[in-house]
């Protein structure tokens, strides 16, 4: 995981003008240390103010601090490592990105990874029959109540597109 600290960062103002140009991210982005900082001690704090002890302070910074972090991070690497070696492949893409149905309800979706690199501007990855999307199912509440706009959901003509590509490529 070194490739972290790494200062070498992609061009964003290249690859992402959109997210630069978004004040709520720029700011999340400037104030990500202390964001951090919160999410650690703030459950640390509710522990201690719960129960009322040191072992509080520590299990609230343990169990809803770092092991809170530590399992996110371990699924969103894994979605983007195991669903580019292992899983099936329903739609054309220029990568061997797949879906890994074991990490779909971890991953809240995410590893119906094969549609996100066929049609990345999609806001559902799981679109076939029988995949559980719950990113996509908050995201359909955050539009329902003004707090997402300009959604892109898929439709049956882009779908039936890019999975005859996929059959005529022979994935």
């Amino acid at each position: 995981m070194g490739w972290i600290f790494n200062r070498d960062l992609t061009n964003q103002k290249r690859f992402c003008p959109d997210l630069l140009g978004d004040g709520d991210l720029v700011t999340v982005n400037r104030h990500f240390i202390t964001c951090t900082a919160f999410s650690l001690l703030a459950p640390a704090a509710l522990g201690g103010v719960i129960t009322g002890t040191w072992a509080g302070v520590l299990s609230g910074f343990f169990w809803a601090g770092l092991v809170r972090i530590a399992l996110l991070h371990h699924v969103t690497w894994s979605v983007n490592s195991i669903c580019h070696m292992i899983g099936e492949r329903p739609f054309a893409t220029r990568d061997r990105s797949a879906n890994f149905w074991p990490l779909a309800v971890l991953s809240f979706g995410e590893s119906w990874h094969n549609l996100h690199h066929a049609d990345p501007t999609c806001a559902r990855h799981g679109v076939l029959r029988g995949q559980l999307d719950i990113s996509a199912r908050l995201i359909w509440t955050f539009q329902k109540l003004g707090w997402a706009n300009n959604v892109r959901w898929p439709n049956s003509m882009r779908l039936a597109r890019i999975q005859a590509t996929s059959h005529e490529m022979g994935h």
